[in-house]
């Protein structure tokens, strides 16, 4: 399901999971700690996205469990993973640059509590990061995709800092959305995600807190760098 050269992949290394709500800036600081440790950045929530982009382009209901379910065994999902990005492609195209609209947003928030659509990607996922050498994020890397992993991460920030983040992102993307919907988005997904049955967001036991709200992308990076230069 996956590819990418590095020269760490020829032994194991560590499996690195950062995981976190939306706007505590997970992608950010993972492709930039992949990068200095010349890893691979697996971006989990882009299956996510990939399905819930498909459901949206089959005009199927996301309340309708039963047929998004039915979709998943005809579905060819490939993600090839670099040190900065990973690149989705869905039936044999590559959606890469269709996952981050708000409603694909949105929709993948939905589709994600689904657990047959969770159990599905499991392997996706764990096939990804079998040889180590890999910074992980999302939602449930330390507790479920890789509960094994050398160093876990969950990273905090205030919803007011999160929103303002996404909202800044969306708008520099070329959307056209209210700060106030923005925030209304975000903290329904969190909602969501922190209550679902299966795999809730929450941050595994042995995982290091990390509150960005007032802290910058190099200062995350460097306390990360700090933590895992101590497994290496």
């Amino acid at each position: 399901m996956s590819e990418g050269t590095d020269v760490n992949r020829g032994k194991r290394g560590l499996i690195i999971a950062i995981d976190g709500p939306a706007g505590v800036g997970k992608s950010t600081v993972a492709r930039l700690l992949a990068r200095q440790l010349g890893y691979l950045y697996l971006d989990t929530g882009a299956l996510y996205r990939a399905i819930a982009w498909k459901v949206q382009d089959m005009g199927v209901s996301p309340e309708d469990q039963r047929a998004i379910a039915g979709l998943l065994p005809k579905t060819i999902l490939h993600m090839a993973c670099g040190p900065e990005q990973s690149h989705v492609l869905l039936d044999g195209r590559d959606i890469t640059g269709e996952l981050r609209t708000p409603a694909v947003t949105a929709l993948a928030s939905v589709v994600s509590a689904i657990p047959a659509v969770r159990e599905w990607l499991l392997p996706v996922q764990r096939k990804i990061g079998a040889e180590g050498c890999v910074v992980a994020e999302g939602r449930d890397i330390g507790t479920k995709v890789f509960p094994q992993a050398d160093v876990k991460f969950f990273l905090e920030a205030d919803a007011e800092v999160r929103a303002t983040r996404r909202h800044r992102e969306l708008v520099a993307a070329g959307h056209s959305v209210q700060f106030d919907q923005t925030k209304r988005d975000l903290t329904g997904r969190d909602d969501r995600d922190r209550s679902r049955t299966v795999a809730p967001l929450i941050p595994a036991p042995d995982a290091e807190c990390i509150d960005t709200s007032s802290m910058s992308v190099d200062a995350v990076v460097a306390h990360m760098m700090a933590v895992v230069a101590a497994r290496l």
